[in-house]
């Protein structure tokens, strides 16, 4: 068969290009993708009380459609683009272009397409999970701004300074093998901001906020668990053994911070909570992000018996006892899962990063940079274990800052225009106030019944006389 004359192999597959780590890349997006969509999306709508089921659910749709059209726009190059101010890079339309997709990405034997699709996940995940500190009493309105806004304004900025070659952070060596600082500690850090400036929930939600479908929860859950396996392996951009080792860290952390979190309910409580379970899971994946490809097994297995007992002491013990957590109303406990989280797997990143680990992940032959504390003990490096230290806390501290203050000013703008909190009827009624629809459509409940006294016929003349056993039986209950 004679091909079109206009067809060139090596556009289609240059020699640069590797396929099986263009495949690998492609698939570890998409499962960090399924992580928002469906992923938190059930999550976020069975979560919270069934009045709150869509709304919750559509601000995590929304993000993830909003962000990927502002990332491909601007967000990318602002990200990994060319050089501009010292904290951010050039924002253009490079993106939009064949031109540039098709050449070799920064990094990688990938088309810079592939590295935009990876990255956009990231950014998309990371608005959505500062939603879950929102959830309840956002104005839907509110929200469609903030998206783009703390996206082209703070996401930008963590993700240049840390993950692009010319971040400053970047340059000094800190380890955040794959978002640890950029995604949880952003996301927690703004969630939480972003909720003490738009407010808390309807009184009687705090008093009272129990999930609609702990069932469907535990499946949104299941979906943010295996979809770190792309999370996570897929930041070496390759198909490696480092990529395998991340994956298995990854799970490993995870199911051991789950049961530290289960046994610490069981020993205080009385009780095993499938909430607290699920807790303890997303801070054992939180910790071991910055982590996951550059300590050894044992030291995830650490991490994970840490981030299942300090995030848990800060939410039911230390919660209780400091105003401002009291009185900022986080609906998903973002600060103690990703804050919290964040700034511990942070830490301990850079007290167990196994040299030889990092030498494969950064591919540096210097012995004096990127060594964990632990290691630098071992081998004598005390000076160089130190410094590392001090890069991973300058680098917490640099993006509490930055969260805080551009989360802040973003509210502050907004709230100029329209207001960040729903009124409260639209508090008290929930979904069909907001959107006009429900979750739950049930006879008695969202349904609207005619009046047989002002009508001619009854609701039952609907319905055929020999499917009465389905939808006659619900209407004589009612």
């Amino acid at each position: 068969m004679e091909l079109p004359a206009n067809l060139q192999f090596d556009e289609a597959s240059p020699a640069w290009m590797n396929k099986g780590d263009n495949a690998w890349q492609l698939t570890a997006a998409t499962l960090v993708g399924l992580q928002s969509v469906p992923g938190l999306v059930i999550l976020y709508g069975s979560i919270v009380k069934k009045k709150w089921a869509v709304n919750s659910a559509f601000m995590a749709l929304y993000a993830f459609a909003a962000v990927l059209v502002c990332w491909v726009g601007w967000g990318y190059q602002m990200s990994f683009g060319l050089k501009g101010i010292h904290l951010i890079g050039q924002p253009n339309l490079s993106s939009l272009g064949h031109n540039f997709l098709l050449k070799k990405a920064f990094i990688g034997k990938f088309p810079n397409a592939t590295m935009i699709y990876f990255q956009f996940v990231f950014a998309a995940i990371t608005l959505i999970l500062i939603a879950g500190a929102l959830l309840g009493r956002m104005n839907f309105h509110a929200w469609m701004l903030f998206v783009p806004l703390w996206l082209t304004f703070s996401y930008t900025i963590g993700a240049y300074s840390i993950w692009s070659a010319n971040g400053w952070l970047s340059k000094m060596g800190i380890i955040d093998y794959s978002g640890g600082y950029v995604t949880h500690l952003s996301s927690g850090v703004a969630g939480f901001t972003a909720a003490y400036w738009v407010g808390p929930r309807h009184y009687k939600d705090r008093e009272r906020f129990p999930p609609n479908n702990i069932l469907l929860m535990l499946a949104g859950a299941g979906m943010l668990w295996m979809g770190w396996a792309g999370f996570n392996g897929g930041d070496p951009y390759t198909a490696s053994t480092d990529a395998s080792l991340a994956v298995l860290n990854t799970h490993v952390c995870a199911a051991t911070s789950l049961l530290t979190w289960l046994l610490l309910d069981i020993l205080f409580f009385g009780k095993p909570s499938v909430i607290g379970a699920t807790q303890g899971m997303i801070t054992g994946l939180v910790c071991i992000t910055p982590a996951a490809g550059v300590v050894q097994g044992w030291a995830a297995i650490i991490m994970g018996m840490m981030s299942g007992s300090i995030p848990w002491y800060t939410m039911m013990v230390i919660h209780k006892k400091v105003p401002l957590l009291k009185m900022v109303d986080d609906t998903m406990a973002v600060f103690h899962t990703h804050a919290v989280a964040g700034i511990l797997g942070g830490l301990l990143t850079g007290f167990f990063a196994n040299p030889k680990l990092n030498r494969i992940f950064y591919l540096v032959e210097e012995w004096e940079h990127y060594i964990g504390l632990a290691y630098a003990v071992k081998d004598a490096k005390y000076k160089a274990g130190l410094k590392q230290m001090w890069i991973q806390t300058l680098g917490i501290v640099f993006v509490i800052s930055v969260n805080t203050v551009t989360t802040s000013i973003i509210c502050v703008l907004i709230r100029l225009i329209v207001p960040l909190r729903m009124s409260e009827d639209d508090l008290n009624i929930g979904d069909d106030a907001i959107h006009g629809e429900e979750a739950y459509a049930l006879w008695g409940d969202g349904e609207k019944f005619e009046d047989p006294l002002h009508h001619s016929h009854s609701i039952h003349d609907d319905f055929p006389r020999d499917s009465g056993s389905q939808h006659g039986g619900g209407g004589e209950m009612a």
